[in-house]
């Protein structure tokens, strides 16, 4: 249990896959305006990571076995695609609102890397399928705390006047996210 415990708090704060391995940035600045659409989306994202890790699992394994590793990120985008579908169609049947906020935002967790990156580190990593899904768990909810994060300081932000108009905006997002990215580091040791 200590094991697993370890590659979740690993995944989630210390090699957090937006601040400290930087994938995913598009989504975490494009979405992060209002916290409503940040929960929405890390929820997209977090069911999109661990069905794709799930999922590619064996697929890796059968690759490996006839020696078709070449095929594993073509083979990967495609399941991975196939997944965003499914949660594109959920969404727009179960939460019509929450599918207009993310807009254009949602179809692009199909080549959002931090999907991509995660399958992939977790089928190169030498994880069992339970290391795999931990992972995907740990990966998944670094994405919701730095997301989450970044949307509670920017609807401060957006109400704060005391903001030079040069830094207003985008200017101030991007240094929050360097500072949020310099504590993150911090638990790295």
């Amino acid at each position: 249990m200590e094991h697993y415990f370890s590659i979740f708090i690993a995944a989630m704060l210390i090699n957090n896959v937006i601040l400290s391995q930087f994938l995913g940035i598009c989504p975490f600045l494009g979405v992060s305006k209002k916290m409503s659409t940040a929960v929405g989306m890390s929820g997209a994202v977090l069911f999109v990571i661990v069905m794709s890790c799930m999922v590619t699992y064996p697929v890796w394994r059968l690759l490996n076995r006839f020696n078709l590793n070449y095929m594993r990120t073509i083979i990967f985008i495609l399941l991975i695609a196939t997944l965003v579908q499914l949660v594109e169609i959920i969404l727009r049947k179960m939460m019509p609102s929450l599918y207009k906020a993310l807009g254009v935002y949602l179809p692009l967790i199909t080549t959002n890397c931090a999907v991509l990156g995660t399958t992939i580190k977790a089928a190169e990593g030498g994880f069992s399928l339970l290391e795999s899904i931990v992972y995907s768990l740990g990966v998944s909810c670094g994405f919701f705390l730095a997301i989450v994060i970044m949307a509670g300081i920017r609807e401060r932000l957006d109400n704060n006047k005391d903001i030079p108009k040069a830094f207003q905006g985008m200017p101030i997002t991007l240094i929050t996210a360097g500072l949020m990215a310099i504590a993150f580091f911090g638990f790295g040791g």
